[in-house]
């Protein structure tokens, strides 16, 4: 099935218009502005302007009220497609900057620039009478789609203000990005800026803080989290539990190096197709230039390289916890969801022909299974696949057609229903992404699974089949998590911090009463950390019991046990629920048999 377009929604085209709406304010309110671009994305829009005058946060209920006042006039909003370059070329210098001069155009004729040969080149124009039957238009230059007329855009509201880089290049002049969104209905509106507020709450970046799980560093730099003592247990308990998945579906473990020589991802094409998010070359006194490592999977492939493969080897599964390193732009970081340094759960299977769909199939099962463990139940597959207008893929078309119809088949086998995306595909081959929905209803992209059969032809990978003679194995590339930093963020704002009791970094805070219950409650610590393998921590601080039991809640620690002269007496805990509050005293035996189920 096809994927559901956007960009072919009223939604979308609604948006499209708030965006112009917005620009037509600007111009009004900034006699002078320059305006870039405008487009809708997904939760919105935004138009990016130079103004000579600045434009901040405060700004906005102004511009905001401007907008609702042209809206109301209920301007028509008319399509004109100029018959050549040169009438769009005068179009904008003289209709559309009002007669202010070429300085006014300067981006929107970058963008006519811009524009392939023989496309069409249309503009929107805003326009209505007054009681004087004058007519006021505002132009701009623009593919489109739009609404019919402004007083469509009703529920709408400006959000923020960011900078952004010409064309997104560094290079460039920084330009002002003024993100709105717009909604058909005020419910809808209501319901987005809602959740807009329950994910502040949720921000992980906050919570990472306050739970002590990351941190982060202007020493160290952007985008590079230093991990915690609770967020290092948080990773070590999501590694243990795929590794021992893993280990259950016979894949192997391998290490690679954080560097390798550039003349190992020319050979793989990451150096074309991938150049924009390598960090600078490093050159040794042999005058060897290296990268730091983006992807893992050159460096498997070339372990399997290293010796003869029969067809009785294959399949053949690496996997690797391996970090690597992308130059994301500074401000396209998000703290660990999208950051400079991070860790795949990453493995590459060496398959025969014969075992493609089998492994492929195997593969979702384990991403299912993963998701499903942690609680991410609501999810659905995406096929990404070529565009065929893009020059970034690499390989021939009969084998991006095997590997697409490969992952077809597997979805018809198992029944697993998706939706198509051209060109979401890696560059090397066709994949399956499984998208799950969070807490407030947004689409993450998680777990992923690839067909390629184009690296194991640039590196002319080879095994001997049973007929003696040479064959070309198939790659499977997948990782369950995504990485480990995107997968904990998402945890985080999904969960709130409240972990469910497997993972959580401390799963049993021991609260003694008074310092005469320390001795004792140091060896209950002991106990269930080397008897019943729990997570435990002891909060012997000379504090109240109810600030202990405050600041441990704060914690999303999930059990407080608390112990005093009673519980001692009787050998017995007093218990506390993260969820349900106090459950009243039990036997420390009756406590790990509740908890047996959560683990």
């Amino acid at each position: 099935m096809e994927a559901p377009v956007y960009e072919e929604s009223y939604l979308y085209r609604l948006r499209h218009s708030a965006a112009h709406l917005m620009a037509q304010a600007l111009t009004e309110l900034y006699p002078g502005i320059k305006l870039a671009i405008g487009p809708p994305i997904e939760n919105g829009f935004y138009y990016d302007v130079d103004s000579s005058v600045p434009i901040r946060e405060e700004d906005l209920s102004k511009i905001e009220a401007k907008m609702k006042e042209l809206a109301k006039l209920d301007q028509r909003i008319v399509r004109i497609v100029a018959e050549d370059r040169d009438e769009a070329r005068t179009k904008i210098l003289e209709e559309t900057t009002l007669g202010q001069g070429p300085e006014v155009a300067e981006y929107k004729l970058q963008l006519l620039e811009a524009v392939p040969d023989g496309q069409p080149i249309s503009f929107y124009d805003q326009q209505r009478t007054d009681r004087a039957g004058v007519l006021h238009r505002f132009i701009d230059l623009c593919r489109g789609p739009h609404v019919d007329t402004t007083k469509e855009i009703k529920h709408f509201k400006l959000m923020s203000i960011a900078g952004a880089y010409w064309r997104g290049d560094v290079k460039n002049k920084q330009l002002t990005r003024i993100y709105g969104t717009a909604f058909e209905s005020q419910e809808e509106l209501e319901t987005h800026l809602h959740n807009l507020e329950e994910a502040k709450k949720r921000d992980h970046r906050i919570l990472g803080r306050e739970l002590g799980l990351f941190m982060f560093s202007p020493r160290v730099g952007p985008g590079l989290p230093l991990w915690l003592p609770k967020g290092a247990t948080l990773r070590d308990t999501m590694v243990s539990f795929l590794k021992e998945e893993q280990l259950k579906r016979g894949y192997e473990p391998v290490i690679t190096p954080q560097i390798a020589t550039i003349r190992l991802y020319e050979k793989s094409g990451h150096i074309i197709t991938f150049k924009d998010k390598l960090f600078p070359f490093m050159e040794d006194e042999e005058k060897e230039t290296y990268i730091l490592k983006p992807m893992n999977c050159p460096f498997h492939i070339e372990i399997y390289q290293s010796q003869m493969r029969s067809y009785r080897d294959l399949p053949i599964r690496y996997a690797e916890f391996g970090t690597v390193h992308r130059y994301e732009q500074s401000g396209e970081v998000t703290g660990i969801l999208r950051a400079r340094g991070f860790t795949q759960d990453d493995a590459h299977l060496f398959v025969r022909p014969d075992q493609l769909l089998d492994e492929f199939i195997g593969v979702v099962d384990l991403m299912k299974t993963v998701l499903t463990r942690l609680g991410l139940k609501d999810f659905r597959a995406r096929l990404g696949t070529k565009d065929p207008a893009s020059a970034k893929y690499i390989g021939h078309d009969d084998n991006w057609a095997a590997a697409t119809s490969a992952i077809e088949q597997a979805c018809q086998k198992i029944g697993m229903e998706y939706f198509v995306s051209p060109g979401d595909a890696a560059f090397y081959g066709p994949k399956l992404d499984l998208i799950i929905k969070d807490a407030l209803g947004r689409d993450w992209q998680m777990g992923t699974v690839q067909v390629d059969y184009n690296l194991p032809e640039r590196f002319e990978l080879e095994y001997i089949g049973e007929d003696s003679k040479p064959h070309r194995p198939i790659m499977i590339h997948r990782a369950p998590f995504g990485s480990l930093e995107r997968m904990i963020g998402l945890l985080t704002e999904q969960y709130a911090g409240a972990f469910p009791f497997w993972l959580s970094p401390v799963q049993v805070a021991i609260l003694p009463i008074s310092d005469r219950h320390v001795e004792a409650a140091e060896c209950l610590r002991v106990n269930l950390r080397d008897t019943h393998k729990l997570r435990v921590s002891l909060d012997d601080r000379r504090e109240t019991l109810g600030k202990k039991i405050r600041e441990n809640q704060l914690q999303k620690v999930p059990f407080m046990l608390i112990l005093g002269d009673r519980d001692i007496e009787q050998g017995t805990v007093g218990v506390r629920s993260r969820e349900d509050g106090d459950l009243g005293p039990m036997s420390l035996d009756a406590f790990i048999e509740k908890v047996a189920p959560l683990r």
